[in-house]
């Protein structure tokens, strides 16, 4: 696959690496941005939760009108109104996301901490499996047990959690991002020149 673009790219790696060198201040400042949107995220959970539900009822309005364009692209009157079906349930299910965000944060909240119970559930079954097989797997298990306990908790305290879990998990979210950032420009701008 070809790319055009007015700038050339560079010939290796290394050249490469210098020209993000280059811009490592940029990559840092891009880092403490995501750094302190997770702070304020997490310092208003309630909001970012909110937040959260908006940008999902946004990208689902997207996605549906997505579906409905490509529906006018299917031949035969079957697939065309299954795909404009779709294409309408999800925006009206944005539309709803934007117009009651916590409404909708409850039933998001409630399928996260289902998701998460079951994925630690699947985890603690593949860690035994994997015990039988020889390889380590006590890690898998730790994992799998606090996930399964993380999705009982957010249950537990279902539908009170839904105000909050979701803003927490953005929040959590942006600090890994933007420490990631952080790393990375420092990690370019310490780095010999080649």
């Amino acid at each position: 696959m070809t790319m055009s673009s007015n700038t050339p790219l560079p010939p290796n790696l290394a050249e490469g690496l210098k020209v993000l060198r280059a811009k490592w201040g940029w990559i840092v400042a891009l880092g403490v941005v995501f750094l302190i949107a997770g702070f304020i995220a997490l310092g208003s959970a309630v909001a970012a939760t909110a937040s959260a539900v908006m940008i999902v009822g946004i990208m689902m309005i997207m996605g549906g009108v997505a579906e409905i364009v490509a529906a006018f692209s299917v031949k035969g009157w079957g697939k065309f109104a299954v795909w404009m079906l779709l294409g309408l349930l999800y925006v009206g299910a944005g539309v709803i996301a934007i117009g009651n965000p916590f409404a909708a944060a409850t039933i998001l909240t409630l399928m996260l901490g289902a998701a998460l119970v079951a994925g630690g559930v699947l985890r603690i079954f593949l860690a035994f499996s994997m015990k039988s097989a020889g390889k380590p797997w006590g890690w898998v298990v730790v994992s799998g047990l606090v996930t399964l306990l993380l999705g009982a908790m957010i249950i537990a305290q279902w539908p009170a959690s839904s105000f909050f879990v979701l803003g927490i998990f953005l929040g959590i979210d942006l600090i890994f991002i933007g420490s990631g950032w952080v790393t990375m420009g420092l990690a370019l701008k310490n780095r010999p020149v080649a």
